[in-house]
This record gives C-alpha cells, sequence and structure tokens, in this order.
C-alpha cells in the first residue's frame, strides 16, 4: 500500500502522511478509543477530496473527516485515512445581512465564528463546552447542542444547507425543497442521488415503518436526541406529513458523524446578538437530587441555561491553576452546583427575575446559598463549568471518570427520577459517577469511575453501558443527547430503537455509502464497543526511572495520560490564553500539547529500549514545544508539557549525548561571565557583520536575530562597588534575585529596580547565589542544574522569610525557584524548597503586595497620563498572574494600563534566537502581539516583564519595551 499512498501523496495539493508518528497522533481523540489509521490526509482543496474518495474506492479503503478531534464515542477513530480539514477548510466565505445566514467551510471554529458574526450583530447559537475549538463540521457531524440548548437546540435546528460529495464523487447540494423538488430529485442525473431520493421516499411512505418509528424512537419531547439517523426528524416533515416543514436532508445529516456525505460547505442560519443583561444565579444544594429538584423550578423562568456541577467536578477545580480563580462564587463544599442564566430586556427586570426564582427556591426548601453573578465574572462562572471534561482527569490513580454513558437523555421533568434509578444501577455495582452539565435539556454527563487499564474495568465498561441502555429506553429517551454513537453507543441502537428501525439505519447508510468509505463502523454495524480501548486490560504498566519527582501523579508515564484528548490546546489565537503557541502559528495537530502527550503515552507503554524516552518520534513530535508552561494552567487536566519536554530531553542525552550548541546555551551563565571579563570583546565578536556571521552560525542562531551586547559591568558588581543605598537599615528587607539574564544584560533593568526599591524605602540585598537554572531546565540539561538547584536552596532558604521575601526580576527565573526546584532537588532539601517557594515573588507581585498594604503609595508618583499596553510573559501567566503586572502598572495615579490579549510573544528564550525556529517564532509574534504593537500610538508605552519578550517585540516591530520596573522608576516624583 505504501507504493499507492505516495502516489496519491505526490498528486494532491495538500498533505499526506502515512508515517508511523503521524498515525499514531490521530490514533485517539477524546474518548477511549485508539486504532490507527492507514494515513492522514490534509486536504487544500475539493479536488484533494474528490481524489481522496476515488482512491478509497480504488484501494477498498476509508475515509474519516476530522476537525477538532474532540469526538467522546470514537467517531474519528478508524483504520482508513483520517481525513483532517481543520487546517485548510477554515474560512467564512459569505454572511447576508438581509437573508440572517452564513456560509462556511467545514473547519471554522464555532467561537471565531461569533467573533466574526459580531461585526453584523449577529449570532450562532448553539454552544457546545469545546467552542473555542470545536469545528462547525464536527458540529454538523454530532448534532452539537451545548449549554444554551433549551434556547438554542442543536446544530439541525440551523443547518440550511450543506454541499459537498457523496460516496461516488458527486457533488451535490443539499437543502430545503418543495414537494416538486423532491419529485424531481428522484430523477437526478446523478444516479446515486436519485436513489437516496428514492430509498427515503419508499421509507417514509410505509405507514408501518412510520409506526414503528413513532413507537421505538426518543420522545419528540427530547430536544436533544442523536440515536442513530434522524429518520424520526424527516418523517415528521413534508412530502410525508403535509403540516410538516418542507423536506431537508440536512435534518439527517446533522448527526450523522461523516457516514452518509463529505461536507465541504455549510449554511447556517443565525440570530441577533442574546441580551446583553443576563444573570446567573448559582444555586448551592446538599447533593444532586436536590439540584435536580431545583432545576424544575429554574425551569418555569425561561432560562437560556441551567447547567449543573457535582463535588467531584468542583474538588477538581481546586486543584487546577486556571480555575482556581473562577471559584470566586462558590461557598463551603456543596454536593452540586445549579447554574441558572436569566436574561432580561434591563436590569430592573433581570433583578426581579432572580430575586423571584431564589424566593420560590427557597420557600421549596431547596439550596442553602443562591449568589447572583453578572458583567465579567459571567464568563468565569461558564469557563469553570466548560473545563469539567478536562478537570476529570485530575482524579489521583488509573480509575477515572470514564466516557462511556455520559450522553444519556431524557424528558426533563423524568430526569430527577431516572438520576435515582441510574445511581441505583451504580451503588449494585458498588461504583460512583460524576454528575455535570446540562440539567435543563434533561441530559446530564454522567461518568462512572472505571479503570479502564484492568480486565474488571473492561467487563465493568461493557456492564454499565448494557445496563443504562435498557433503562434509557425504559424512559423513552436518547441514548445519545449530543456527543453521538459512534462506536460507543452503536452497539445498543438496535436496543433502543427496535429492529425494524435498526434494518432501516442499515438500509439508509447502505444506499447512501454502498461500498462503506465513508467513516464505517459508526451508528451502524459497529465493532464490539469494549473493542480497541486505548489501554489494554492487565497491562504490567512500566517503572520508569527520572530526573523529575513524578510522584504526585504517580509516575512521568501518567503524568502524559493526564491529557485526555479534549484539544483544550488547538485553541485559535482569538479566543485568548497561551496554550498552545506553535499550533497557533502552524495548524498542525503535531504541535499540539495533546499531540505531545498522546506520543509520549505511546512510546513510554510500548518501548522496549532500557530508556524509554530513547525515541525520534518524541523528539520529532517535543520540536516546537516552546517550554511555555501554558498547559500547566490552561489545560484542564494540568498537563505540565514543559517539564514533560525537559524529563525526554535529559533522557535522550543519556543515550545520545548532549549536541555542543545546546551544551552552549544552557549554560548561558558561564559563557557570559566570561564574556564579562572583557565586554567589548564580546561586543565585538556579535556587533561585527563577519564575525556576528560566524558566531550566529556556530552557534544555530538565525542571521536575522541581533546579539544582545553586554554592559561594561554586572549588576552584582554594580551593587557592590557603586551603589549607595539611601535608607536606614532598620527598614523592611527585601533579598533580591539577580538572575543571570539582569545580571549579565539587562543591568540597567536590574539598576532600576533596586533603585526604585530603595527609593520606596526598602532595604535591597542581593544574597550570595548561583544562576536561576532556567537555560538548563530549558535545554534538558538537569544533570547540570540538580546541583545548583540544591546550593541554592541551602543558601536561600535560611535568609527568605515572609517578612523577607525574595524578589525576582525575570519571571521566567524567578518562577523556577518556585515551579521546578521542589521536584528537582535533592529529597532531603524538598520541604526547604517548598517553604523557600511560599516566599518567593515576582517584582510585580511584590510592589502589589506592598501597595494594598499600604506600604507604597500612588503619591509617591506623577500624576501625568500614560497609556500603558502591556504584555505579560508565558511563565508569569501560567504561574503567577498577569493581574498583578496590571495592578503594579495602575500605582501612578493616572496611569492607564491595557493588557494585550497575546499569548507567547514567540521568543521563548533561546527558542526563537535558533535559525530552525526562527519562522515559527516570528509567526507567533505575528499572532496578536506585533499588530496590536504597531497599532499603539509612538506615545504609548509598552511594558513586558521578560526578557525574551522585549528583544521579541523590537525584532518584529521596532519598538522599545520596558519593564514594569522602568516604567514605575521613571514616574517616581
Amino acid at each position: 500500500m505504501n507504493r499507492e499512498l505516495t502516489e496519491l501523496q505526490s498528486s494532491l495539493d495538500g498533505e499526506l502522511f502515512f508515517d508511523e508518528t503521524m498515525r499514531k497522533l490521530y490514533a485517539t481523540d477524546a474518548s477511549a478509543y485508539r486504532e490507527m489509521p492507514l494515513a492522514v490526509a490534509m486536504p487544500k482543496n475539493e479536488s484533494d477530496i474528490k481524489l481522496l474518495i476515488a482512491f478509497a474506492h480504488k484501494n477498498a479503503t476509508s475515509l474519516i473527516p476530522r476537525t477538532a478531534g474532540t469526538s467522546l464515542a470514537g467517531q474519528v477513530v478508524g483504520g482508513g485515512i483520517i481525513v483532517d480539514v481543520s487546517k485548510h477548510f477554515c474560512e467564512v466565505l459569505e454572511v447576508n445581512e438581509s437573508e440572517n445566514w452564513a456560509r462556511v467551510q467545514p473547519g471554522v471554529i464555532r467561537d471565531d465564528l461569533n467573533r466574526y458574526l459580531k461585526n453584523y450583530n449577529r449570532y450562532f447559537g448553539p454552544e457546545t463546552s469545546t467552542a473555542n475549538r470545536a469545528m462547525i463540521g464536527g458540529m454538523v457531524g454530532n448534532n452539537s447542542c451545548g449549554s444554551n440548548s433549551v434556547v438554542y437546540g442543536s446544530t439541525r435546528d440551523h443547518l440550511l444547507e450543506v454541499k459537498g460529495f457523496l460516496s461516488d464523487g458527486t457533488y451535490t447540494t443539499f437543502k430545503s425543497m418543495s414537494g416538486e423538488e423532491f419529485l424531481a430529485a428522484m430523477h437526478s442525473d446523478s444516479e446515486l442521488e436519485a436513489s437516496i431520493y428514492k430509498a427515503i421516499n419508499e421509507m417514509l411512505s410505509s405507514s408501518q415503518n412510520v409506526e414503528n418509528i413513532k413507537r421505538e424512537f426518543p420522545k419528540p419531547s427530547i430536544e436533544r436526541r442523536n440515536t442513530g439517523y434522524a429518520i424520526d426528524m424527516l418523517a415528521i416533515n413534508k412530502p410525508f406529513n403535509p403540516e410538516g416543514e418542507d423536506f431537508n436532508f440536512c435534518k439527517l445529516i446533522a448527526g450523522s458523524e461523516g457516514t452518509l456525505m463529505f461536507i465541504t460547505e455549510i449554511k447556517l442560519n443565525t440570530i441577533p446578538l442574546p441580551s446583553r443583561h443576563k444573570a446567573l444565579v448559582c444555586i448551592h444544594c446538599e447533593d444532586v437530587n436536590e439540584s435536580l429538584r431545583a432545576n424544575l423550578i429554574g425551569l418555569k423562568y425561561g432560562p437560556h441555561a441551567s447547567e449543573l456541577m457535582d463535588h467531584y467536578i468542583l474538588e477538581c477545580t481546586k486543584k487546577n491553576t486556571e480555575q482556581q480563580k473562577n471559584r470566586f462564587f462558590v461557598q463551603g463544599d456543596p454536593g452540586a452546583i445549579l447554574v441558572v442564566e436569566l436574561v432580561a430586556e434591563n436590569e430592573e427586570a433581570l433583578d426581579k427575575k432572580c430575586n423571584a426564582l431564589i424566593d420560590e427556591l427557597k420557600k421549596e426548601n431547596l439550596g442553602y446559598h443562591y449568589p447572583i453573578v453578572t458583567g465579567e465574572d459571567v464568563g468565569k462562572v461558564w469557563n469553570l463549568r466548560k473545563a469539567g471534561l478536562g478537570l476529570l482527569s485530575n482524579i489521583p490513580g488509573d480509575a477515572k471518570a470514564a466516557p462511556v454513558i455520559e450522553d444519556t437523555a431524557v424528558d426533563v421533568q423524568d430526569l430527577p427520577q431516572y438520576i435515582i434509578d441510574f445511581n441505583e444501577i451504580l451503588k449494585k455495582h458498588n461504583m460512583s459517577c460524576v454528575h455535570y452539565a446540562h440539567a435543563g435539556s434533561g441530559e446530564l454527563h454522567l461518568r462512572p469511575i472505571i479503570n479502564l487499564k484492568t480486565k474488571e474495568g473492561h467487563e465493568q465498561y461493557r456492564t454499565i453501558a448494557t445496563e443504562i441502555a435498557h433503562l434509557v429506553k425504559k424512559y423513552k429517551g436518547s441514548l445519545s443527547g449530543e456527543h453521538g454513537d459512534g462506536r460507543l453507543r452503536g452497539e445498543f441502537i438496535k436496543t433502543m430503537i427496535g429492529d425494524s428501525n435498526y434494518q432501516l439505519l442499515e438500509d439508509l447508510k447502505n444506499t447512501w455509502d454502498p461500498k462503506g468509505i465513508f467513516n464505517p463502523g459508526k451508528i451502524t454495524n459497529t465493532p464490539p464497543m469494549d473493542s480497541n480501548l486505548r489501554y489494554e486490560a492487565d497491562r504490567v504498566e512500566p517503572e520508569i526511572e527520572t530526573y523529575f519527582d513524578w510522584s504526585k501523579n504517580q509516575g512521568v508515564l501518567r503524568s502524559a495520560e493526564l491529557c485526555n484528548g479534549s484539544g483544550d490546546c488547538r485553541k485559535s489565537p482569538m479566543s485568548g490564553g497561551t496554550m498552545c503557541p506553535s499550533f497557533m502559528a502552524t495548524r498542525n495537530e503535531k504541535d499540539t500539547t495533546r499531540s505531545r502527550a498522546n506520543i509520549l503515552r505511546e512510546i513510554l507503554t510500548n518501548s522496549e529500549k532500557p530508556n524509554r524516552f530513547d525515541s525520534e518520534e518524541i523528539k520529532e513530535v517535543m520540536d516546537l514545544c516552546l517550554s511555555c508552561k501554558g498547559c500547566k494552567s490552561e489545560c484542564p487536566s494540568n498537563v505540565d508539557m514543559a517539564r514533560l519536554k525537559a524529563e525526554f530531553q535529559q533522557n535522550y542525552f543519556d543515550v545520545h549525548g548532549i549536541p555542543l550548541k545546546t551544551k552552549l546555551t544552557g549554560r548561558f551563565n558561564q559563557g557570559m561571565k566570561m564574556a564579562s571579563i572583557f565586554p567589548p570583546a564580546y561586543n565585538f565578536m556579535v556587533g561585527n557583520p563577519v564575525m556576528g556571521k560566524i558566531f550566529k552560525s556556530f552557534m544555530g542562531i538565525a542571521e536575522q536575530r541581533p546579539m544582545p551586547r553586554m554592559p561594561k559591568q554586572t549588576l552584582k558588581k554594580w551593587y557592590k562597588k557603586t551603589f549607595k543605598s539611601a535608607v536606614s537599615k532598620d527598614t523592611q528587607t527585601v533579598y533580591l534575585f539577580a538572575d543571570e539574564f539582569t545580571n549579565f544584560q539587562d543591568v540597567e533593568i536590574g539598576k532600576k529596580v533596586i533603585q526604585l526599591l530603595d527609593r520606596l524605602n526598602y532595604n535591597v540585598i542581593i544574597p550570595e547565589h548561583e544562576e536561576s537554572c532556567r537555560t538548563f531546565i530549558s535545554k534538558g540539561m538537569l544533570k547540570e542544574a540538580i546541583p545548583v538547584i540544591n546550593k541554592n536552596i541551602k543558601a536561600l532558604s535560611g535568609l527568605v522569610t515572609k517578612e523577607t521575601p525574595l524578589i525576582g526580576i525575570e519571571p521566567s527565573a524567578i518562577l523556577t525557584l518556585k515551579d521546578e526546584y521542589p521536584d528537582l532537588c535533592d529529597a532531603e532539601l524538598k520541604e526547604k524548597s517548598l517553604k523557600l517557594a511560599e516566599n518567593i515573588l515576582t517584582f510585580e507581585e511584590f510592589i502589589t503586595q506592598e501597595f494594598e498594604n499600604g506600604n507604597i503609595k500612588s503619591a509617591s508618583f506623577k500624576t501625568e497620563e500614560k497609556l500603558v499596553r502591556a504584555h505579560g510573559h508565558c511563565h508569569q501567566k501560567a504561574l503567577s498572574s498577569v493581574v498583578t503586572l496590571k495592578k503594579a502598572l495602575s500605582i501612578p495615579e493616572n496611569y492607564t494600563v491595557q493588557m494585550i490579549p497575546s499569548g507567547c510573544c514567540g521568543m521563548a528564550g533561546s527558542f526563537g534566537y535558533e535559525k530552525e525556529h526562527y519562522d515559527v517564532s516570528m509567526k507567533i509574534g505575528e499572532l496578536v502581539l506585533f499588530p496590536t504593537v504597531r497599532s499603539t500610538t509612538e506615545d504609548t508605552i509598552i511594558a513586558a516583564p521578560g526578557t525574551s519578550c522585549r528583544h521579541q517585540i523590537h525584532d518584529g516591530t521596532g519598538r522599545n519595551s520596558k519593564h514594569p520596573a522602568e516604567i514605575l522608576f521613571e514616574a517616581l516624583m
């Protein structure tokens, strides 16, 4: 087959991959399944898709359409060619204001579409929890709903028209049609298309078939019903029901999971932007059952959403850096919180509605705390709820909340009793369950805790799926409300709708796709639901020696396995946040945190080498990881890929040795020490055109990058020989960490920090200490880092206290002491390291703390008006907070500080200097940071705490940016 694939590869305008690495990366989605595909295609245009269809016919293989890969029922896992349209099919093609529709390609991200539609005062309603990376094609495939489905329904309700290819390569359009048009379509020039219309006409003209559908399909009152193909929706429309809507095959295609056609264009209904007057009533309950009774009362008030979080979810949010700040409204430890979103035409009416709901809840003795959340805080609450899926991976150990029966939907009035019955079944099997999500629509996401690494877990997986299917049938519910059937629930569709109706589904699939080339084994004719699971039962877990202490997650392998495939790392730049900068630039799945975790899991589990990290595949996939730390906070599962990368690098170096340029970069501190002996020689070498070119070539540095110059004197020497303090020695002492970047290159910034703190009446002491080891760790040189880390802990832990904190200037350096030190130091120093970390502050944290404590006052600064645009350092965003950056810069009374909504700047230490990474580095800068800086006026101050960020801003825009200390020093009275 490789010869045929090579020929196909050369004929496509897009890309085709069939190497082992790419196949592994696409072997999983966000479900429990894993199956190696034949190849991965990234078509560039419709011609490519037509070629792929022809290839599939000729070579008896299949095509599996894929967008963001966040499916939970294994929809995009299979043995054929994965066709990823997320890179090239991502344009908004047209917006029609007068007719209220938008025409898009399937790879358009839902939230990006709404940002685009905002210019037209329009909106696409359905909102999945994955809306910042979920794509319209996937939403159509799964008939996605989301938290607001009580108002906006599902994707099916907004789908007007689709264009694409039938399985024989015919390009066609499906849209609303009159009775005459329907009859004409049965005589189409396309034999396949004509047969499709004839088959549905024959199927639904049968009164017996229609009666069977009415009797066996889920209740029509259940808005969220995705069981099988939606022939029940077609049966109630013309020409089969004279009172129904016009016939439209889009009703069937929504929820068909790419098994019937390959969509290339989608036309969607749009609605007016929702009311700005909205509030959340966050009902704290003792348990889930109480919250579901509260839900029925909440529904009386016409909510736009009614969403549940149980105690499992809430407990996970306590341990997630990003979500901790979103818990501001949580009081105590509730068994469940029901979040009810209410809207009104004005604030007065909204207040009245919220209070009426709370009064009725109190009257019925439901809930114990009812905070009302409004304004910007609304988004924080919803972000907490949306993080639920990823957060579930944080449950320690191998037993996780499994996606097996998480998508059942019943009539909302049946929901309280259904959940009681549901939990009785779990209790019978000594199982517990996570409850969260769409209470208002009768669909809770219910995830039992199962260890899928064991034989018992595999048996539980099947047993619980079977028993719950029968329970759902009892309530005439839908086994899938929005996540689809895929290969997980397909096996139970016959149970849900009966033999005769299931036969109709099989006939329909065979008519549309007689050779089974479109995503076979999904919905109908699925393999057993417990086959091809990601984890093999009772496999012996490998013992892997590491340099970092991974005991918190029970080992390095489980630290990689925290990734459940939810795809939060696939956000677009417009969504905000840092993770994952290289993916934002390349749009390649290979460059996501998810892919890096997947390849680590694959290799560490299956390698037979003595050193399991000895892998070129891991090296390849890790190449564009910037170690930005964005994933440590923004990934709901807290996958720390920067740390995993460093662990891999050192282990890989143990086998292959450390490349010379890596050694030189990692030993930055030692190199700068030598250069500081005679700075003019170093400056001549890097500044002279000929010498500089040779130096850059030797170091592997991009020619386009200007090299930083060495000042005449290091910061430590200036402090010892020149600085004269103006404060008395009995004033508050603070220790300053003179990191290697500030000490050797950003000396003027270091001076400003010391002089500023001195002017603000602090006794500044630079204690004896070594380098931070940031460069060692970022280059994977952990063996060289550990002894230095141990020395620093011993030197600083006796000095640094809450009253005498250690302050850092360069975020990446000082935060290394808080983040990596405790897990790299010798075991006997761990407690000291953790204690030390408690009293380490970034410059911005310290200034903000002292201002809020009244020790620094605005009166110390000038009152002139200034506008500051601030870009936060990645490590600061992940491990600290850019809130303190904004607060610190806002201390001067008339300074207006606006945060630049940028992620990573793209430099990331040495990454952006390396010639092989230069282009990606600049692409990252161009996503948000560079355009924003260029758009600012010359008198606007650009603030950037990170040394890499300041260099990147200058190289990309020609503008100089300043450390916050420089800005505050210049603002002193």
